[in-house]
């Protein structure tokens, strides 16, 4: 029920196009840090009435693009939606640290393994120094095995950081990214689907119900 735009930071290895079914794009993020275009050029609205800003996929769209103009890039995007969200790459680089740099506040995705949360940590203490917010962490693709990190050692790990809440690995994830539509709108009845909506509702102070598919329709799949 928000207005919102996603743009996709990680400029190297960008999949967000991908990942909504349209990869390619006649202005992207990279134009826009180019000089070549203003940011609002390169905004698409998906099916969904979700509106994204794209990132170029070819190495031609690579040269000559600086990261550190990502926060000047979002100006113009100011007082415009309700809601802006960075897809920011993995690690420390340039690029990640400039979208934390232009961001209001951080929420670190991570999964339940001992490497992932000390990136998570890091994530956060590195948050910190450069005056971000962290609003909190994600535990993605939880199976509650044995294997597993536990949430009370997770959260005696990140020290003061919230756990915002739990995806569960789950098929359908794959399903959907295969077919290059979100989760909550291929399965929206889905387990996953409601973990993830329900995150997103308390992300803007929001309660959410859950919805469940009939029992019949579980029982039956064919009925339509």
């Amino acid at each position: 029920g928000k207005d919102v735009i996603v743009l996709d930071a990680n400029l190297t290895t960008p999949s967000l196009g991908m990942h909504l079914g349209l990869p390619l794009y006649p202005v992207t993020i990279h134009d826009v840090l180019k000089g070549r275009a203003n940011i609002k050029d390169a905004i698409y609205v998906h099916e969904s009435g979700l509106r994204i800003v794209p990132a170029g996929i070819s190495l031609r769209d690579m040269r000559g693009v600086d990261s550190k103009d990502l926060p000047n890039a979002l100006l113009d995007l100011i007082g415009s939606t309700d809601i802006v969200i960075l897809d920011a790459s993995a690690g420390f680089g340039r690029e990640a640290l400039a979208a934390i740099e232009a961001a209001d506040e951080i929420v670190i995705v991570t999964n339940p393994e001992i490497s992932a949360v000390t990136d998570a940590l890091k994530a956060s203490k590195l948050s910190e120094q450069l005056g971000t917010k962290v609003t909190g962490v994600i535990l993605n693709r939880v199976t509650g095995r044995d294997h597993e990190m536990s949430k009370k050692d997770i959260l005696t790990m990140l020290d003061s950081v919230n756990i915002l809440g739990e995806v569960p690995e789950d098929v359908k994830v794959q399903k959907s990214v295969a077919n290059r539509t979100p989760v909550i709108r291929q399965f929206p009845n889905s387990d996953v689907s409601n973990k993830i909506m329900s995150i997103a509702a308390s992300l803007v102070g929001e309660e959410y119900k859950f919805s469940s598919m009939p029992w019949y329709k579980k029982m039956f799949p064919f009925i339509r």
